[in-house]
């Protein structure tokens, strides 16, 4: 059985979340993604290959490049964990709101 790193893991790296909202509004090479930091290419690969692992970034060949591009269905995961905690925050500011509306001074 393969292990998979964790999800979890890799987007709490501000770095990898830098790639993740670059990546999000186009695919890029990975030249293109590291000339965004102060690393050298070969960290910035390092994240971009755990990104990839975690299934969070998926890559695609085009000609001799490799551009990575992000994978909606790998973000599912992180998507899924957080929903009912801003639900149940939503929940809370909008009992608070209401609290707030009806001691409101007139």
């Amino acid at each position: 059985m393969e292990l998979r790193r964790d999800v979890f893991q890799a987007i709490a790296d501000p770095t990898r979340r830098m790639i993740i909202s670059m990546v999000a509004f186009q695919a890029m090479t990975p030249t293109a993604i590291a000339e965004n930091f102060d690393s050298s290419r070969q960290t910035i690969s390092k994240h971009i290959q755990i990104l990839t692992e975690c299934e969070i970034l998926e890559q695609e060949q085009k000609g001799r490049e490799i551009y990575y591009q992000l994978n909606p269905n790998g973000m599912k995961e992180i998507a899924q964990f957080i929903e009912p905690f801003r639900k149940l925050w939503d929940d809370r500011f909008n009992k608070l709101e209401s609290i707030m509306k009806k001691h409101r001074p007139k």
